[in-house]
């Protein structure tokens, strides 16, 4: 049964805070709680928790609809909404969850942008990035496919031999703080080539010339702090005007990772574990659209014939790091 006393929609949201920020990853409550202030509460803080009706839910989604988001977005605060009234109900402050009495929000067609770069892109890139460190963070999500978030967490505490360790995110913005990765199946080892292992010791030199010490602690894209996702934009921004190529996001390296290896017939399950997924369907659904499965701004042909290019170069560079080391 509910409560007497009718309770305020705002005064019950600050409860909630309280309960998810508890139970709630820290990057997860503060995309839950920034949403919810922006477009759940505006519509119903002057109102009470039991006077809210099925006709205030469907004209709030009305409201939503017309500002066009995505269809992942506006399922999001379908579920965060609903997620709250069931935080009253387990409080007794209302006897059901009104929102799960209106449909969900319909879905509109959506084509999934996404791009990538080939390695003659890559190649082409990074001649024009400034910085050393940054040359080597886009390298890194290009040859590895970890998350921008995972790759900018990175410490040289998470080598282990050859394989870095890959178990927390950084906040993109903000404080920068550290939290755990976005799942489980987030947490893994990556197998380092040579080649990238031995750009990593170039790192470790660079940041021992650069502060006069070296700690395990400093972060490997970075040194001391990691390095800022609005100057690694700018950064990237510059070099694709000079290179004159199309600009593609920092989660978009992580997709040239993923375009590359199904190229290379790599088994999709292997993949999905290289990028963290915790289902394989994760991967096919993001991945495997019909149009994506064939590059639009090179032929396989010639992705062939750079990838053959590339093996050999690497196999060069492996043996003079095999020299040197």
């Amino acid at each position: 049964m509910s409560k007497d006393i009718d309770k305020s929609f705002t005064s019950v949201f600050e409860e909630f805070k309280i309960y998810i920020s508890k139970r709630r990853k820290k990057q997860g409550f503060e995309t839950l709680s920034r949403n919810f202030k922006l477009h759940i509460l505006p519509y119903f803080q002057d109102k009470t928790l039991n006077s809210i009706t099925k006709d205030d839910i469907i004209n709030w989604q009305d409201k939503i609809l017309e500002r066009n988001f995505s269809n992942g977005f506006n399922s999001s605060l379908y579920y965060a909404f609903s997620s709250f009234m069931n935080y009253c109900i387990l409080k007794s402050y209302i006897d059901e969850n009104v929102v799960l009495q209106v449909d969900k929000f319909p879905k509109k067609p959506e084509e999934h942008h996404s791009d990538y770069y080939t390695l003659f892109e890559l190649r082409k890139f990074r001649k024009h990035v400034d910085g050393y460190e940054y040359k080597q963070y886009f390298n890194f999500i290009f040859f590895n496919g970890t998350r921008p978030s995972e790759t900018m967490a990175l410490k040289f505490s998470d080598l282990k031999g050859p394989y870095v360790y890959i178990h927390k995110n950084i906040e993109r913005r903000g404080k920068r703080e550290l939290d755990t990765p976005k799942n489980q199946s987030s947490i893994r080892y990556i197998k380092l080539s040579l080649l990238t292992r031995f750009r990593i010791f170039k790192l470790k030199s660079y940041y021992t010339k650069k502060y006069g010490s070296f700690s395990e602690d400093y972060f490997i894209f970075g040194g001391k702090k990691p390095l800022s996702t609005t100057t690694i934009d700018r950064r990237k921004e510059k070099a694709c005007k000079k290179a004159n190529m199309r600009e593609i996001t920092q989660h978009e390296f992580r997709h040239s990772y993923t375009t590359r290896m199904i190229h290379k017939r790599k088994p999709i399950d292997e993949v999905s574990k290289d990028l963290g997924h915790s289902r394989v369907s994760t991967t096919v659904d993001v991945y495997l659209h019909p149009k994506k499965r064939v590059p639009r701004s090179t032929p396989f042909l010639k992705l062939n014939y750079f990838e053959t290019l590339s093996r050999n170069f690497k196999n060069l560079i492996q043996s003079i790091i095999t020299f040197f080391m």
